[in-house]
């Protein structure tokens, strides 16, 4: 070791004084004096071991400060983080319940909903269909035969069910939600169904489509920019979710005032049934 420590209870005094020189008792008296303290004596060296301890000391207090200073900062990022994150969670759900669409019963009629008729009608008829449906085809046939007789009488609300197994049946619906913006659901409502045989079996029907939008006269811009507004998806989903509230399970399904009906075969049927309905009220 470096350091020698010698009791100060061994040394001999009389025995260092007559043994010695006089240069090294005067070193020794003074090692002697310093020591007093701790009531050992300290051979020169121990210093340079107390040094090292002192910083070793020092760097581990240091390296203690510095873990707490990450800490700190590691907290406080995590709090700032949490106070910009619950206002832009906050902003998404509220964009995402815009963006879902308004579900509405058959029996409530919307702001969103395309109507046909007379609009103070005491008769809704919701008919919940797809454009790529033959049944749906038929029954819109149905309807234009029987218009004549029933638009006085009935308000007709059109709700998108496009199916699944319909591969073009929700770009038709898309087509037409867009057509609406321009007030021209309808009349491309009654272009689609008119010509379903035709679009229903080619690859891609988009070009056919805007072929029928352009006879319209529907501004292709505008509509196209509409095609692709998520607020035109969210209301066809929203006419399916209320379809499958009301229980709807196939095309086409029709609603009289809130309640389900069967599907009249022809437009003698279906004016029978209207004036039925109003009879009893």
């Amino acid at each position: 070791m470096a350091s020698l420590l010698v009791p100060v209870a061994s040394v001999h005094y009389s025995y260092l004084y007559t043994s010695l020189p006089r240069g090294e008792i005067g070193l020794l008296i003074s090692v002697l004096i310093k020591s007093c303290n701790v009531g050992k004596v300290i051979v020169p060296g121990s210093k340079g071991m107390t040094a090292k301890k002192e910083d070793k000391r020092k760097h581990k207090e240091e390296k203690q400060e510095e873990a707490k200073r990450k800490q700190h900062v590691s907290s406080l990022l995590t709090k700032i983080g949490l106070v910009l994150a619950v206002p832009l969670i906050l902003y998404v759900l509220f964009v995402g319940l815009i963006n879902r669409g308004q579900t509405l019963s058959p029996a409530v009629v919307g702001s969103a909903d395309h109507l046909r008729g007379n609009v103070e009608a005491a008769l809704t008829i919701t008919v919940y269909a797809d454009f790529q449906c033959p049944a749906c085809q038929i029954e819109a046939q149905v309807f234009s035969r029987a218009w004549p007789q029933i638009s006085d009488k009935v308000r007709l609300v059109f709700r998108h069910y496009p199916l699944d197994t319909h591969r073009h049946a929700f770009l038709a619906a898309l087509y037409a939600e867009a057509a609406g913006r321009q007030n021209k659901f309808w009349e491309i409502h009654d272009v689609l169904y008119g010509n379903q045989p035709l679009w229903t079996n080619v690859e891609d029907p988009t070009e056919l489509f805007d072929g029928y939008a352009q006879q319209l006269g529907l501004d292709i811009v505008m509509l196209k920019q509409a095609i692709e507004d998520p607020s035109i998806r969210a209301k066809i989903l929203a006419d399916q979710r209320g379809g499958n509230q009301a229980g709807v399970r196939s095309t086409p399904s029709l609603y009289f005032n809130g309640r389900p009906v069967s599907n009249p075969q022809s437009a003698s049927a279906l004016i029978a049934l209207v004036s039925k309905v109003l009879a009893e009220g």
